[in-house]
């Protein structure tokens, strides 16, 4: 009998916890974004189909060739690149800090390597060639590209839009991120910055500066997200939206994506309040299952939109359309565009 106090106690204590988490689990959320935010998929809608590198397994990836193409797949594409900022201060649009894998350059980084030069040498971005730890072809061999099912391809084998001429006959020559902007007016855009330290925040600063050049006319703050794995340059994203560019949209990096995923088992994302537009994500990081309702659901209660990456298997693919996935990058935006219509019953 003497202890019943002690349990009764322990018991409201208990419950009283019980009751603090129920009022923190279902409290409002903080929004990543304020308003309609057009990275998600619409109500009852299908994910957006999101061109990794513009779809590089039917072209050439970030070319405005492989751009072209997706559009014609799909005229809402959300297209996705990866930029760096070369010697001469232009924003190309490039996965590697070297042109050795993509080009036939050799111990070329991108921050040593003009624009000019690529342009005035009519350098062909169409190659696949295998590079070391340090990004250089230290082998000189040169693979042509081929699309997933090996055939060769060339800009005039791309679907155009009307009154469209290819950039080049046979050569798949560099990009920058103004073209793709100027070129799609339209798209909205996924930017990921591969440069980090003092040269990524450079690049970033050329970024805003191109953004701001161009937000009258081409709405870029609107439509643009920015990316990047760099821990560096998320924080110089969060420094710019809260001293410059209170517009600025991004996505996290993977540290925030870590703190949201543990945050969504109890409930208590209440606690996260990054303001990001959304998570660009694999299904699975190692043992942890990030394609769930649960997830999905907890980010969107944000208002923040999830894109799986890179996601190039129809499986998955369908796997995610059920889910409800708000967006699924892909290397294969053609085969992504046929899942989605058979899951919907839409024809052509």
């Amino acid at each position: 009998m003497k202890n019943r106090p002690k349990t009764t106690i322990a018991l409201l204590f208990v419950g009283g916890l019980f009751v603090l988490w129920l009022i923190l689990a279902f409290l409002p959320r903080p929004q990543g974004y304020e308003g309609d935010n057009p990275f998600r998929r619409h109500e009852g809608g299908p994910p957006h189909i999101i061109a990794h590198a513009g779809g590089n397994m039917e072209f050439p990836d970030n070319t405005l060739e492989a751009y072209y193409n997706a559009y014609h797949v799909d005229p809402d594409v959300i297209m996705e690149t990866d930029v760096a900022m070369t010697e001469d201060g232009v924003i190309v649009l490039t996965h590697d800090l070297t042109f050795d894998r993509k080009t036939d350059l050799v111990e070329a980084p991108v921050s040593e390597t003009k624009y000019e030069d690529l342009m005035a040498d009519e350098v062909n971005f169409a190659f696949e060639n295998e590079i070391d730890e340090n990004g250089f072809n230290t082998s000189g061999t040169f693979t042509p590209y081929e699309t997933y099912d090996g055939r060769s391809v060339t800009p005039q084998d791309v679907e155009y839009p009307e009154g469209v001429e290819p950039r080049h006959e046979e050569i798949f020559l560099a990009t920058t991120l103004e073209e793709l902007i100027t070129t799609f007016p339209d798209n909205y855009m996924i930017v990921e910055m591969k440069q980090g330290g003092e040269i990524g925040r450079e690049a970033v600063d050329a970024i805003l500066e191109l953004m701001e050049d161009l937000d009258d006319e081409y709405d870029t703050f609107e439509r643009i997200t920015l990316a990047s794995f760099h821990r560096d340059i998320y924080d110089y994203y969060l420094e710019q939206r809260a001293e410059a560019h209170p517009e600025l949209l991004f996505s996290p990096q993977e540290d925030a994506i870590r703190e949201f995923y543990i945050l969504h088992w109890p409930r208590l994302t209440l606690f996260f309040d990054e303001p990001v537009s959304s998570f660009q994500v694999p299904p699975s990081e190692g043992n942890i299952n990030l394609a769930t309702r649960a997830f999905i659901n907890a980010a969107n209660r944000h208002n923040i939109a999830v894109h799986y990456w890179t996601i190039n298997e129809e499986e998955i693919m369908r796997e995610l359309v059920e889910l409800g996935a708000d967006g699924i990058l892909t290397d294969r935006p053609t085969l992504l565009k046929e899942v989605i219509a058979d899951y919907y019953g839409e024809t052509d």
